[in-house]
Protein backbone atom coordinates (compact mmCIF):
# COMPACT_ATOMS: atom_id res chain seq x y z
CA UNK A 1 0.00 0.00 0.00
CA UNK A 2 2.94 2.38 0.55
CA UNK A 3 3.66 2.46 -3.18
CA UNK A 4 0.03 3.17 -3.91
CA UNK A 5 -0.02 6.00 -1.37
CA UNK A 6 3.12 7.46 -2.97
CA UNK A 7 1.35 7.46 -6.30
CA UNK A 8 -1.76 9.24 -5.04
CA UNK A 9 -0.17 11.75 -2.67
CA UNK A 10 0.08 14.38 -5.41
CA UNK A 11 -3.64 14.30 -6.06
CA UNK A 12 -4.86 14.98 -2.54
CA UNK A 13 -6.28 18.34 -3.65
CA UNK A 14 -9.32 18.67 -5.91
CA UNK A 15 -8.49 20.43 -9.16
CA UNK A 16 -11.24 22.57 -10.65
CA UNK A 17 -11.02 23.95 -14.15
CA UNK A 18 -13.90 26.16 -15.15
CA UNK A 19 -15.34 25.73 -18.61
CA UNK A 20 -13.23 27.99 -20.78
CA UNK A 21 -11.48 29.48 -17.72
CA UNK A 22 -7.99 29.13 -16.31
CA UNK A 23 -7.23 26.39 -13.79
CA UNK A 24 -7.76 27.04 -10.10
CA UNK A 25 -6.48 25.07 -7.10
CA UNK A 26 -8.89 24.69 -4.19
CA UNK A 27 -7.44 23.69 -0.84
CA UNK A 28 -8.93 20.43 0.39
CA UNK A 29 -8.17 18.13 3.29
CA UNK A 30 -6.22 14.95 2.57
CA UNK A 31 -8.78 12.24 2.05
CA UNK A 32 -8.62 8.50 2.09
CA UNK A 33 -8.08 7.14 -1.46
CA UNK A 34 -11.10 4.91 -1.21
CA UNK A 35 -13.26 7.92 -0.50
CA UNK A 36 -11.92 9.99 -3.38
CA UNK A 37 -14.57 11.02 -5.91
CA UNK A 38 -14.84 8.86 -8.97
CA UNK A 39 -13.80 10.54 -12.23
CA UNK A 40 -16.82 11.95 -14.01
CA UNK A 41 -17.40 11.37 -17.68
CA UNK A 42 -17.06 14.50 -19.83
CA UNK A 43 -20.33 16.37 -20.18
CA UNK A 44 -21.52 18.80 -22.82
CA UNK A 45 -20.93 21.61 -20.31
CA UNK A 46 -17.20 20.98 -20.39
CA UNK A 47 -15.27 23.90 -21.82
CA UNK A 48 -12.52 24.24 -24.40
CA UNK A 49 -8.94 24.42 -23.10
CA UNK A 50 -7.29 24.68 -26.53
CA UNK A 51 -7.84 24.16 -30.24
CA UNK A 52 -5.15 22.39 -32.24
CA UNK A 53 -5.74 22.59 -35.99
CA UNK A 54 -9.53 22.72 -35.42
CA UNK A 55 -9.31 19.79 -32.96
CA UNK A 56 -10.60 20.55 -29.45
CA UNK A 57 -8.73 19.85 -26.22
CA UNK A 58 -11.47 19.90 -23.59
CA UNK A 59 -11.14 21.15 -20.04
CA UNK A 60 -12.05 17.61 -18.96
CA UNK A 61 -9.03 16.26 -20.88
CA UNK A 62 -6.84 18.94 -19.32
CA UNK A 63 -8.07 18.28 -15.79
CA UNK A 64 -7.54 14.55 -16.23
CA UNK A 65 -4.03 15.05 -17.60
CA UNK A 66 -3.17 17.36 -14.71
CA UNK A 67 -4.27 14.72 -12.22
CA UNK A 68 -2.30 12.04 -14.07
CA UNK A 69 0.79 14.25 -14.09
CA UNK A 70 0.49 14.86 -10.35
CA UNK A 71 -0.07 11.20 -9.52
CA UNK A 72 2.76 9.80 -11.65
CA UNK A 73 5.29 12.50 -10.73
CA UNK A 74 4.49 12.60 -7.01
CA UNK A 75 4.30 16.41 -7.11
CA UNK A 76 1.83 17.90 -4.64
CA UNK A 77 -0.37 20.74 -5.97
CA UNK A 78 0.25 24.10 -4.34
CA UNK A 79 -0.75 27.66 -5.10
CA UNK A 80 2.79 28.22 -6.37
CA UNK A 81 3.00 25.32 -8.80
CA UNK A 82 -0.53 24.64 -9.99
CA UNK A 83 -0.30 27.06 -12.90
CA UNK A 84 2.89 25.37 -14.10
CA UNK A 85 1.27 21.95 -13.73
CA UNK A 86 -1.58 23.14 -15.93
CA UNK A 87 0.81 24.55 -18.53
CA UNK A 88 2.84 21.33 -18.62
CA UNK A 89 -0.29 19.20 -18.97
CA UNK A 90 -1.60 21.43 -21.77
CA UNK A 91 1.76 21.39 -23.57
CA UNK A 92 1.71 17.61 -23.44
CA UNK A 93 -1.82 17.42 -24.80
CA UNK A 94 -1.03 19.85 -27.63
CA UNK A 95 2.06 17.81 -28.58
CA UNK A 96 -0.01 14.64 -28.46
CA UNK A 97 -2.72 16.06 -30.73
CA UNK A 98 -0.13 17.26 -33.26
CA UNK A 99 1.58 13.89 -33.25
CA UNK A 100 -1.61 11.86 -33.65
CA UNK A 101 -2.90 14.21 -36.38
CA UNK A 102 0.32 13.62 -38.30
CA UNK A 103 0.02 9.86 -37.90
CA UNK A 104 -3.63 9.78 -39.01
CA UNK A 105 -2.67 11.88 -42.03
CA UNK A 106 0.02 9.36 -42.98
CA UNK A 107 -2.31 6.41 -42.43
CA UNK A 108 -4.94 8.00 -44.68
CA UNK A 109 -2.35 8.28 -47.46
CA UNK A 110 -1.12 4.72 -46.90
CA UNK A 111 -4.16 2.60 -46.21
CA UNK A 112 -2.12 -0.52 -45.39
CA UNK A 113 -0.04 1.29 -42.76
CA UNK A 114 -1.04 0.73 -39.12
CA UNK A 115 1.18 2.54 -36.64
CA UNK A 116 -0.98 2.94 -33.55
CA UNK A 117 -0.04 0.93 -30.47
CA UNK A 118 -2.32 -2.05 -29.87
CA UNK A 119 -4.27 -2.55 -26.63
CA UNK A 120 -1.99 -5.48 -25.79
CA UNK A 121 1.12 -3.33 -26.21
CA UNK A 122 -0.39 -0.65 -23.97
CA UNK A 123 -1.28 -3.29 -21.36
CA UNK A 124 2.35 -4.45 -21.36
CA UNK A 125 3.57 -0.87 -20.91
CA UNK A 126 1.22 -0.39 -17.94
CA UNK A 127 2.48 -3.63 -16.43
CA UNK A 128 6.04 -2.34 -16.75
CA UNK A 129 5.09 0.92 -15.02
CA UNK A 130 3.46 -1.02 -12.21
CA UNK A 131 6.52 -3.23 -11.72
CA UNK A 132 8.73 -0.15 -11.42
CA UNK A 133 6.56 0.85 -8.46
CA UNK A 134 6.57 -2.68 -6.95
CA UNK A 135 2.92 -3.11 -7.86
CA UNK A 136 0.73 -5.14 -10.17
CA UNK A 137 -1.20 -3.51 -13.00
CA UNK A 138 -4.62 -3.73 -11.24
CA UNK A 139 -3.10 -2.02 -8.19
CA UNK A 140 -1.75 0.78 -10.34
CA UNK A 141 -5.10 1.27 -12.06
CA UNK A 142 -6.83 1.22 -8.67
CA UNK A 143 -4.48 3.91 -7.35
CA UNK A 144 -5.22 6.09 -10.37
CA UNK A 145 -8.97 5.66 -9.97
CA UNK A 146 -8.71 6.53 -6.27
CA UNK A 147 -6.95 9.76 -7.25
CA UNK A 148 -9.69 10.64 -9.73
CA UNK A 149 -7.84 9.61 -12.89
CA UNK A 150 -9.82 7.66 -15.48
CA UNK A 151 -7.77 4.63 -16.63
CA UNK A 152 -8.39 5.67 -20.23
CA UNK A 153 -6.40 8.85 -19.59
CA UNK A 154 -3.27 6.80 -18.87
CA UNK A 155 -3.93 4.49 -21.82
CA UNK A 156 -4.30 7.45 -24.19
CA UNK A 157 -1.06 9.06 -23.01
CA UNK A 158 0.96 5.84 -23.21
CA UNK A 159 -0.60 4.85 -26.54
CA UNK A 160 0.29 8.21 -28.07
CA UNK A 161 3.88 8.03 -26.80
CA UNK A 162 4.40 4.49 -28.07
CA UNK A 163 2.78 5.25 -31.44
CA UNK A 164 4.93 8.35 -31.94
CA UNK A 165 8.15 6.45 -31.16
CA UNK A 166 7.15 3.75 -33.62
CA UNK A 167 6.35 6.33 -36.30
CA UNK A 168 9.68 8.10 -35.81
CA UNK A 169 11.56 4.81 -36.20
CA UNK A 170 9.54 3.87 -39.27
CA UNK A 171 9.91 7.27 -40.96
CA UNK A 172 13.49 8.24 -40.06
CA UNK A 173 15.17 5.13 -38.70
CA UNK A 174 16.35 3.98 -42.12
CA UNK A 175 18.08 7.31 -42.72
CA UNK A 176 20.38 6.86 -39.72
CA UNK A 177 23.62 5.13 -40.58
CA UNK A 178 26.12 4.36 -37.84
CA UNK A 179 29.52 3.76 -39.44
CA UNK A 180 32.41 1.69 -38.14
CA UNK A 181 34.45 4.88 -37.75
CA UNK A 182 31.80 6.36 -35.44
CA UNK A 183 31.77 3.20 -33.34
CA UNK A 184 35.58 3.07 -33.20
CA UNK A 185 35.74 6.72 -32.16
CA UNK A 186 33.15 6.11 -29.43
CA UNK A 187 35.12 3.08 -28.20
CA UNK A 188 38.30 5.16 -28.07
CA UNK A 189 36.52 7.92 -26.12
CA UNK A 190 35.11 5.38 -23.68
CA UNK A 191 38.55 3.89 -23.10
CA UNK A 192 40.19 7.29 -22.59
CA UNK A 193 37.36 8.38 -20.31
CA UNK A 194 37.65 5.31 -18.10
CA UNK A 195 40.70 6.76 -16.34
CA UNK A 196 38.80 9.92 -15.33
CA UNK A 197 36.33 10.43 -12.44
CA UNK A 198 32.82 9.28 -13.29
CA UNK A 199 29.38 10.28 -12.02
CA UNK A 200 26.14 8.30 -12.02
CA UNK A 201 23.60 11.01 -12.79
CA UNK A 202 19.87 11.52 -13.20
CA UNK A 203 18.81 14.75 -14.88
CA UNK A 204 15.88 17.05 -15.50
CA UNK A 205 16.05 19.83 -18.08
CA UNK A 206 13.48 22.61 -18.23
CA UNK A 207 13.55 23.94 -21.80
CA UNK A 208 13.22 27.73 -21.66
CA UNK A 209 11.68 27.94 -25.13
CA UNK A 210 9.00 25.46 -24.13
CA UNK A 211 7.94 27.13 -20.87
CA UNK A 212 7.99 30.77 -21.95
CA UNK A 213 11.48 31.99 -21.14
CA UNK A 214 14.52 31.59 -18.91
CA UNK A 215 12.90 33.19 -15.86
CA UNK A 216 9.96 30.79 -16.05
CA UNK A 217 12.36 27.86 -16.42
CA UNK A 218 14.30 28.88 -13.32
CA UNK A 219 11.13 29.39 -11.28
CA UNK A 220 9.79 26.04 -12.44
CA UNK A 221 13.06 24.34 -11.48
CA UNK A 222 12.92 25.86 -8.01
CA UNK A 223 9.39 24.52 -7.52
CA UNK A 224 10.35 21.03 -8.71
CA UNK A 225 13.38 20.89 -6.41
CA UNK A 226 11.17 21.86 -3.47
CA UNK A 227 8.78 19.03 -4.38
CA UNK A 228 11.64 16.51 -4.69
CA UNK A 229 12.95 17.51 -1.26
CA UNK A 230 9.44 17.00 0.13
CA UNK A 231 9.37 13.43 -1.19
CA UNK A 232 8.37 13.53 -4.87
CA UNK A 233 10.42 10.79 -6.60
CA UNK A 234 13.04 12.18 -8.96
CA UNK A 235 12.24 9.63 -11.75
CA UNK A 236 8.54 10.52 -11.70
CA UNK A 237 9.26 14.25 -11.85
CA UNK A 238 11.74 13.72 -14.69
CA UNK A 239 9.25 11.68 -16.75
CA UNK A 240 6.64 14.41 -16.58
CA UNK A 241 8.67 17.63 -16.68
CA UNK A 242 12.05 17.02 -18.35
CA UNK A 243 12.55 17.91 -22.02
CA UNK A 244 15.48 15.50 -22.47
CA UNK A 245 15.29 12.08 -24.13
CA UNK A 246 16.28 10.58 -20.76
CA UNK A 247 12.84 11.60 -19.43
CA UNK A 248 11.49 8.28 -20.74
CA UNK A 249 13.90 6.48 -18.37
CA UNK A 250 13.11 8.65 -15.37
CA UNK A 251 15.98 11.03 -16.13
CA UNK A 252 18.64 8.31 -15.94
CA UNK A 253 21.69 9.64 -17.82
CA UNK A 254 23.93 6.76 -16.70
CA UNK A 255 27.63 7.15 -15.92
CA UNK A 256 29.06 10.45 -17.15
CA UNK A 257 32.79 11.10 -17.38
CA UNK A 258 34.70 14.17 -16.25
CA UNK A 259 35.78 16.13 -19.31
CA UNK A 260 32.80 15.00 -21.38
CA UNK A 261 30.32 17.02 -19.27
CA UNK A 262 29.47 20.66 -19.90
CA UNK A 263 31.71 22.78 -17.60
CA UNK A 264 28.81 24.38 -15.71
CA UNK A 265 27.37 20.94 -14.89
CA UNK A 266 30.82 19.53 -14.13
CA UNK A 267 31.45 22.21 -11.50
CA UNK A 268 28.14 21.40 -9.81
CA UNK A 269 28.77 17.64 -9.79
CA UNK A 270 32.27 18.11 -8.35
CA UNK A 271 30.78 19.85 -5.32
CA UNK A 272 28.02 17.26 -4.72
CA UNK A 273 27.90 14.09 -2.64
CA UNK A 274 26.05 10.95 -3.76
CA UNK A 275 22.35 11.26 -2.96
CA UNK A 276 22.24 15.04 -3.32
CA UNK A 277 20.00 17.03 -5.66
CA UNK A 278 21.58 20.12 -7.20
CA UNK A 279 20.21 23.65 -7.09
CA UNK A 280 18.95 24.94 -10.46
CA UNK A 281 21.82 25.09 -12.96
CA UNK A 282 21.08 27.82 -15.54
CA UNK A 283 22.21 27.14 -19.10
CA UNK A 284 21.80 29.29 -22.24
CA UNK A 285 18.63 27.44 -23.32
CA UNK A 286 17.10 26.37 -20.02
CA UNK A 287 17.77 24.99 -16.56
CA UNK A 288 19.15 21.65 -15.33
CA UNK A 289 18.41 19.81 -12.10
CA UNK A 290 20.90 17.02 -11.32
CA UNK A 291 20.72 14.07 -8.95
CA UNK A 292 24.14 12.55 -8.18
CA UNK A 293 23.44 8.89 -7.46
CA UNK A 294 27.05 7.70 -7.20
CA UNK A 295 30.62 8.76 -7.91
CA UNK A 296 33.76 6.71 -8.62
CA UNK A 297 37.41 7.36 -9.31
CA UNK A 298 38.73 6.54 -12.74
CA UNK A 299 40.34 3.19 -13.46
CA UNK A 300 44.03 3.25 -14.29
CA UNK A 301 44.68 -0.26 -15.66
CA UNK A 302 43.77 -1.28 -19.19
CA UNK A 303 42.63 -4.87 -19.71
CA UNK A 304 43.02 -6.65 -23.03
CA UNK A 305 41.28 -9.76 -24.31
CA UNK A 306 43.90 -11.52 -26.46
CA UNK A 307 44.20 -14.47 -28.81
CA UNK A 308 47.29 -15.85 -30.50
CA UNK A 309 48.44 -17.99 -33.40
CA UNK A 310 51.89 -19.56 -32.95
CA UNK A 311 54.48 -21.90 -34.38
CA UNK A 312 56.67 -23.84 -31.95
CA UNK A 313 60.28 -22.88 -32.47
CA UNK A 314 63.21 -23.75 -30.17
CA UNK A 315 65.41 -20.99 -28.84
CA UNK A 316 68.32 -22.10 -31.04
CA UNK A 317 66.34 -22.49 -34.29
CA UNK A 318 68.18 -21.85 -37.55
CA UNK A 319 67.45 -18.77 -39.65
CA UNK A 320 65.84 -21.09 -42.22
CA UNK A 321 63.42 -22.48 -39.60
CA UNK A 322 62.57 -18.97 -38.44
CA UNK A 323 61.89 -17.87 -42.02
CA UNK A 324 59.64 -20.88 -42.63
CA UNK A 325 57.67 -20.24 -39.44
CA UNK A 326 57.35 -16.57 -40.33
CA UNK A 327 55.95 -17.45 -43.74
CA UNK A 328 53.31 -19.68 -42.16
CA UNK A 329 52.22 -16.95 -39.76
CA UNK A 330 52.11 -14.37 -42.54
CA UNK A 331 49.64 -16.65 -44.34
CA UNK A 332 47.44 -16.70 -41.23
CA UNK A 333 47.82 -12.95 -40.78
CA UNK A 334 46.78 -12.26 -44.37
CA UNK A 335 43.67 -14.41 -43.98
CA UNK A 336 42.71 -12.91 -40.60
CA UNK A 337 39.22 -11.39 -40.54
CA UNK A 338 37.89 -11.65 -36.98
CA UNK A 339 39.02 -12.96 -33.61
CA UNK A 340 36.25 -15.54 -33.72
CA UNK A 341 37.65 -17.01 -36.95
CA UNK A 342 41.32 -17.06 -35.91
CA UNK A 343 41.38 -20.72 -34.85
CA UNK A 344 39.69 -21.78 -38.07
CA UNK A 345 42.14 -19.79 -40.20
CA UNK A 346 45.14 -21.13 -38.28
CA UNK A 347 44.00 -24.75 -38.68
CA UNK A 348 44.40 -24.39 -42.46
CA UNK A 349 48.19 -23.95 -42.11
CA UNK A 350 50.28 -26.92 -41.02
CA UNK A 351 52.21 -26.40 -37.81
CA UNK A 352 50.23 -23.37 -36.65
CA UNK A 353 48.18 -23.55 -33.46
CA UNK A 354 45.80 -20.88 -32.17
CA UNK A 355 44.16 -20.25 -28.84
CA UNK A 356 42.74 -17.82 -26.32
CA UNK A 357 45.21 -15.97 -24.06
CA UNK A 358 42.39 -14.63 -21.92
CA UNK A 359 42.21 -11.21 -20.32
CA UNK A 360 45.33 -9.48 -19.04
CA UNK A 361 46.58 -6.05 -18.04
CA UNK A 362 48.81 -4.31 -20.55
CA UNK A 363 51.46 -3.78 -17.88
CA UNK A 364 51.67 -7.54 -17.25
CA UNK A 365 52.74 -8.30 -20.83
CA UNK A 366 56.36 -8.81 -21.83
CA UNK A 367 57.91 -5.75 -23.53
CA UNK A 368 57.81 -7.35 -27.00
CA UNK A 369 54.12 -8.27 -26.75
CA UNK A 370 53.24 -4.95 -25.14
CA UNK A 371 54.92 -3.01 -27.95
CA UNK A 372 52.78 -4.84 -30.51
CA UNK A 373 49.37 -4.72 -28.79
CA UNK A 374 49.63 -1.04 -27.89
CA UNK A 375 49.62 -0.22 -31.62
CA UNK A 376 46.57 -2.38 -32.38
CA UNK A 377 42.89 -1.52 -32.36
CA UNK A 378 40.25 -4.01 -31.25
CA UNK A 379 39.81 -6.60 -34.00
CA UNK A 380 43.36 -6.28 -35.37
CA UNK A 381 46.26 -8.76 -35.35
CA UNK A 382 49.98 -8.02 -35.10
CA UNK A 383 53.41 -9.66 -34.93
CA UNK A 384 55.11 -11.99 -35.26
CA UNK A 385 56.77 -11.82 -31.86
CA UNK A 386 59.72 -14.10 -31.05
CA UNK A 387 59.88 -15.86 -27.67
CA UNK A 388 61.85 -18.79 -26.34
CA UNK A 389 58.86 -21.03 -27.09
CA UNK A 390 58.27 -19.99 -30.69
CA UNK A 391 56.94 -17.33 -33.00
CA UNK A 392 53.58 -15.66 -32.24
CA UNK A 393 50.87 -13.52 -33.77
CA UNK A 394 48.66 -11.72 -31.24
CA UNK A 395 45.14 -10.39 -31.82
CA UNK A 396 43.38 -7.78 -29.67
CA UNK A 397 39.78 -8.98 -29.27
CA UNK A 398 38.68 -6.57 -26.56
CA UNK A 399 39.92 -3.62 -24.53
CA UNK A 400 38.48 -1.91 -21.46
CA UNK A 401 39.48 -0.26 -18.22
CA UNK A 402 39.67 -2.29 -15.04
CA UNK A 403 36.63 -1.90 -12.80
CA UNK A 404 34.42 -0.84 -15.70
CA UNK A 405 32.45 -2.99 -18.09
CA UNK A 406 33.32 -2.09 -21.64
CA UNK A 407 30.32 -1.25 -23.84
CA UNK A 408 29.85 -3.71 -26.69
CA UNK A 409 29.71 -2.63 -30.29
CA UNK A 410 25.94 -3.18 -30.22
CA UNK A 411 25.65 -1.02 -27.08
CA UNK A 412 27.51 1.83 -28.78
CA UNK A 413 25.56 1.54 -32.04
CA UNK A 414 22.23 1.51 -30.18
CA UNK A 415 23.18 4.58 -28.14
CA UNK A 416 24.34 6.55 -31.19
CA UNK A 417 21.21 5.52 -33.10
CA UNK A 418 18.95 6.58 -30.22
CA UNK A 419 20.65 9.96 -29.88
CA UNK A 420 20.29 10.75 -33.57
CA UNK A 421 16.67 9.58 -33.76
CA UNK A 422 15.76 11.63 -30.67
CA UNK A 423 17.28 14.77 -32.20
CA UNK A 424 15.38 14.22 -35.46
CA UNK A 425 12.10 13.63 -33.57
CA UNK A 426 12.45 16.88 -31.58
CA UNK A 427 13.12 18.87 -34.74
CA UNK A 428 10.17 17.25 -36.50
CA UNK A 429 7.81 18.09 -33.63
CA UNK A 430 9.03 21.70 -33.66
CA UNK A 431 8.19 21.84 -37.38
CA UNK A 432 4.68 20.55 -36.65
CA UNK A 433 4.26 23.31 -34.04
CA UNK A 434 5.48 25.98 -36.43
CA UNK A 435 3.04 24.94 -39.17
CA UNK A 436 0.05 24.39 -36.87
CA UNK A 437 -2.78 26.67 -35.77
CA UNK A 438 -2.90 26.45 -31.97
CA UNK A 439 -5.25 28.52 -29.83
CA UNK A 440 -5.19 28.29 -26.01
CA UNK A 441 -8.27 29.45 -24.13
Amino acid sequence: MSSARNLIIGAAAILLIGSGAAAQAVDAPVVDPAAAPKPARPQMSEGVAAIVNDEIVSTYDLRQRMLLLLVTSGVQPTEQNIAEVQKEALRGLVDEHLEMQEIRHIEEKQKDLHLEATPKEIDEEIQGMAEQNNMKAPQLIGALKAAGVAPETLRQELGAQMTWRQYMRARFGGQIKIGDEQVAAAEARALAAAAKPQYLVSEIFIDASRVGGQRQAEEGAEQLIAQIKQGAPFPGVARQFSSLPTAANGGDAGWLTAGDIQPALQNVLDAMRPGQVSPPVPMPDGVYILLLRDKRAGAHATLLDLKQAAVRLPDGATPEDVAAATAKLETVKTGFTTCEALETEASKVSGVVAGDLGETEVTDLSPDFRQVVETLKVGQIGGPVRTKAGLHLVAVCGRHASGAKAPTKDDIENRLYGEQLSMIARRFLRDLHNSATIESR
